[in-house]
């Protein structure tokens, strides 16, 4: 019965830690680019309330999930033309959009709210697979959209760390005006992945509304956008961590779950606020050590490049 219930918990993690690893992903991509984007929080619920909103029209969680994606480019293509073209602080224009996001998702959220999603989320288990003891039911017996993230962070990793593109795209975080002269086109591909950010960001949100959660509340991403901020400190910018922290985030979530279906004598309050108590414990580890050694920081991270 132990086990069941361990394996129900990781398996929880898994799920919880999704949202986290696309949005992180997302950012991690951004950021490689020498963009910072702090409005993930305000992209993931317009993604949520967007795709939501599609799913229940059209009775399809794919096409919830395609315009999603949408809703969390159409702002990064705001902070785009704000930070590349226009050469805007990045701090400040991804400020403005996290709270436009917020405001904008509750808008378009008013009539959604107590609406039942007409296509429910459905678990895929892998033949085969799924069988494994422990590992077959935390693993393979999820939802497409956690199937897909097996996927995309050893394709975001290989991209990364093994191609020319990839070499591109850390070239132009560490010193855009030396790739500008080796005829690497800065500012298109800044503009590439602050989209592919916001696409992310966007799809981590609807798997809040369409699969973790399948509704729409207002602010249902309850600053997650936030935590994938720290997480891709946690990472040192590599998807492959960005993977292990995702699951550990959602880890701390599930449990704060499982301690109150269990009725422990804990505040609910303190329970929901332990993601963000660990956030803050990982951010204050994370300083302290890159006192110490550097930990993989993009350097133009945060600057704005402009031609000689």
């Amino acid at each position: 019965m132990e086990m069941d219930a361990l394996t129900a918990l990781l398996a929880a993690a898994v799920s919880a830690g999704t949202p986290l690893l696309y949005a992180a992903l997302g950012e991690i991509l951004c950021e490689r680019s020498g963009v910072l984007n702090l409005g993930v929080e305000g992209m993931m619920l317009a993604g949520a309330v967007c795709g939501f909103l599609a799913a229940v029209e059209t009775k399809s969680p794919v096409a919830g999930a395609a315009a999603a994606m949408l809703a969390g480019g159409a702002l990064a293509a705001v902070h785009a033309f704000m930070t590349v073209t226009l050469r805007v602080n990045q701090i400040i224009s991804g400020l403005a959009l996290a709270l436009f996001g917020t405001g904008l998702s509750s808008y378009l959220g008013k009539h959604l709210i107590g609406v039942p999603l007409p296509v429910g989320p459905t678990a895929l288990p892998i033949p085969g697979l799924a069988d494994i003891p422990v590992a077959g039911a935390v693993l393979f017996r999820q939802d497409a959209l956690v199937y897909a993230s097996y996927l995309l962070v050893p394709l975001a990793w290989f991209w990364i760390h093994r191609t020319r593109p990839g070499l591109h795209l850390r070239a132009v975080g560490e010193d855009p005006a030396a790739a500008d002269a080796a005829g690497v086109p800065v500012f298109r591909l800044r503009y590439a992945y602050i989209l592919a950010g916001g696409m992310l960001a966007g799809l981590g949100g609807a798997y809040l509304s369409l699969f973790y959660a399948p509704c729409w509340v207002e602010n249902m991403t309850a600053g997650r956008g936030w935590i994938a901020l720290a997480l891709v400190i946690f990472a040192v910018w590599s998807p492959l961590r960005a993977l292990a922290g995702a699951w550990l985030f959602g880890g701390i979530e599930a449990l704060g779950f499982r301690i109150q279906v269990l009725g422990a004598a804990v505040s609910p309050f303190f329970l929901k606020m332990l993601p963000y108590l660990f956030t803050i414990g990982v951010l204050v580890l994370f300083t302290a050590w890159h006192r110490r050694r550097r930990i993989g920081t993009p350097e133009a991270l945060g600057l704005p490049y402009e031609r000689e």
